[in-house]
């Protein structure tokens, strides 16, 4: 499994990882954003971007990127990097596919992706995956696998997946929405000639929003790699939006709400990955602090008070612009 290289890595930010939702595309919904990426959001400034990331996260110990077909040209910028860097061998790529990108590099869209959990979508997905990352990618994941999501009942989509598993691809799922334990349980129970499908399990998880933990914790002992994403709750949790219990300690660690944010997610112990969705150098620089962060019990009782009710935060999630 492609994780296990991240297993005895002894560098402290081996365990964060970076996600190229923000900067694979012209729009996304996290807050602040219109600050964070060039004016002109060109395919190639956010290229340029996108690269200047990669080399600044592998610099500094980040060994995974996190990638998707519905994340613009995500794919096609990380597999850019990789074939002009062949000496680079220990980088761990995920990507997933179930959504669509539809937005034709626009910001005000009416619709910017379309999701479909059919085998049709995974074959023809898998396919345009291979042709930019071929045997670079190590982890293939369902995108936002609901209780509802036909990809948990699809006894053909399991065996094609399972195929896939058997010539060397880990195979994953992510999960959103305010029944994400409930997905995350029934995953666990998928089985394809009576082993376990899954290997890895993607999941929202943050201060405001801790409700799938304890479904996180099964899957870690079941023998799954645990990747953490949103955990800046698409901004909210950062300098100027964050509130002011997160504001405050920070001030404390002499850090950024950034990173005491992730943080909070590191010291969990079923946390394999932390995703950091850094769209500049400088605020990757700030999330990458986060594996230094030390929280007392104080600071982690008082940042307990921010969590939120599941469907709450879900709504408000809903209703976020995309910038």
């Amino acid at each position: 499994m492609p994780f296990s290289r991240l297993a005895t890595a002894t560098t402290p930010t081996a365990h964060i990882g970076l996600g190229l939702a923000a900067v694979g595309r012209p729009g996304y919904i996290n807050l602040g954003r219109e600050g964070d990426l060039p004016a002109e959001r060109t395919v190639g400034a956010l290229r340029e971007r996108t690269h200047e990331l990669l080399d600044a996260a592998y610099a500094q110990g980040v060994r995974y990127v996190d990638v998707a077909r519905s994340y613009g040209r995500s794919e096609e910028f990380l597999a850019d990097w990789l074939n002009a860097r062949p000496d680079i061998d220990d980088v761990v790529v995920g990507s997933k596919w179930g959504y669509t990108y539809t937005a034709g590099w626009s910001t005000d869209a009416e619709q910017h992706e379309v999701k479909d959990h059919s085998l049709a979508t995974y074959e023809r997905q898998r396919a345009e995956t291979d042709a930019l990352l071929g045997d670079r990618l190590d982890l293939y994941q369902i995108h936002s696998v609901t209780p509802d999501s036909p990809a948990l009942t699809d006894k053909e989509l399991h065996a094609r997946l399972a195929e896939a598993a058997a010539e060397g691809l880990t195979v994953g799922f992510s999960t959103s929405g305010p029944a994400q334990a409930d997905a995350i349980r029934a995953a666990l129970e998928v089985t394809v000639d009576g082993e376990p499908l899954f290997r890895t399990v993607q999941s929202t998880y943050n201060a405001l929003e801790t409700s799938a933990g304890p479904a996180l914790a099964e899957a870690h002992d079941a023998g799954l790699t645990v990747i953490v994403k949103e955990g800046m709750a698409n901004g909210r949790l950062a300098a100027p939006h964050a509130p002011d219990v997160l504001k405050a300690v920070a001030e404390e660690t002499f850090l950024g709400c950034d990173a005491v944010a992730l943080a909070l997610i590191l010291r969990q112990p079923w946390a394999g990955v932390v995703l950091s969705g850094a769209a500049s150098l400088t605020q990757l620089a700030s999330n990458l602090h986060a594996a230094v962060v030390d929280l007392g019990e104080d600071q982690l009782t008082r940042l307990a008070t921010l969590v939120e009710d599941p469907q709450t935060y879900w709504e408000r999630r809903g209703q976020l612009p995309w910038h």
